[in-house]
């Protein structure tokens, strides 16, 4: 399965928030400008390391440092051989949760831990996504996400970064009816999910001091788990739990919620760069 960010609807939405972009035999590659200084040149988790395109890249763009989050192991240790250095700050989670979507519905809620079933059984009937608000109101895209920004930002305040408007835009524009954006009736908690080549993400959430209060975070994850399989993703991924080997303490948290789930467990090298002097 390719990953998300070696999508054609990916590449778009990087494109739109002003990264470049360079496309080339199905592989993405993200540059970001700086003026007079050059740029930096990102390859994330791409099925094949380029060697020579990533060093043809470089120079074309005038990058000072080039940042590579490979897939495998393999793709690591060459990466290494060839002078890069692993990062202890990895842009992308390193460890992740995989759920099996081709399990039925009733099987998977039978997966997960004692406290989701009843946290989500409490919240039935109790969220509506950005989808639905459309067709029932009539509002137009660009009002219902900016709703949907204001739940986000209400509830988390000034505390986390929340993307601004035109961002969200792209983010839907790029992969259209492939994202969900769900907050539940009392808009104490939301999520944006994604679906790209068959899997499905746990892309951003939120959740006011009372939507913990109350759990409702699980039926928000619920709902996109069924929401996924419904648009035939083969696997759901909870897009980043604690990791051992790069330690942030305040995953800890989310990573309980998230293990309640069930699923298996996923690693992944890390981030691995070179920094390039000027000439």
């Amino acid at each position: 399965m390719v990953d998300i960010r070696q999508t054609s609807e990916y590449s778009k939405y990087l494109s739109k928030i002003g990264w470049e972009v360079e496309r080339i035999a199905g592989i993405n590659y993200f540059i970001k400008k700086f003026p007079l200084i050059g740029s930096v040149l990102k390859i994330q988790r791409p099925e094949e390391i380029r060697i020579n395109k990533i060093n043809d890249l470089a120079k074309k763009f005038r990058a000072f440092q080039i940042i590579v989050e490979p897939k495998r192991e393999l793709d690591a240790k060459f990466l290494t051989s060839v002078g890069f250095k692993l990062s202890k700050s990895p842009y992308l989670p390193t460890k992740t949760l995989f759920l099996d979507l081709g399990k039925s519905e009733k099987a998977l809620l039978a997966g997960f831990k004692k406290d989701a079933r009843a946290a989500i059984y409490r919240y039935e009937e109790v969220v509506k996504s950005e989808a639905e608000e459309i067709v029932n109101s009539g509002k137009n895209l660009e009002s219902t996400i900016g709703l949907f920004r204001d739940v986000w930002k209400n509830s988390v305040g000034l505390k986390r970064y929340i993307p601004p408007p035109s961002h969200l835009l792209a983010l839907r524009g790029s992969f259209k009816d492939n994202s969900l954006f769900i907050t539940t009736a009392e808009k104490n908690a939301g999520a944006i999910f994604l679906i790209g080549d068959k899997v499905a993400y746990y892309w951003q959430a939120f959740t006011n001091k009372e939507g913990r209060r109350t759990l409702a975070q699980y039926k928000i994850v619920w709902e996109g788990i069924k929401w996924a399989k419904g648009r035939g993703a083969k696997v759901f991924d909870f897009e980043g739990i604690y990791d051992e080997r790069f330690p942030n303490k305040s995953w800890l948290g989310f990573t309980h919620f998230k293990k309640s789930f069930g699923g298996y467990e996923v690693t992944y090298p890390g981030c691995f760069t070179k920094v390039i002097l000027p000439i």
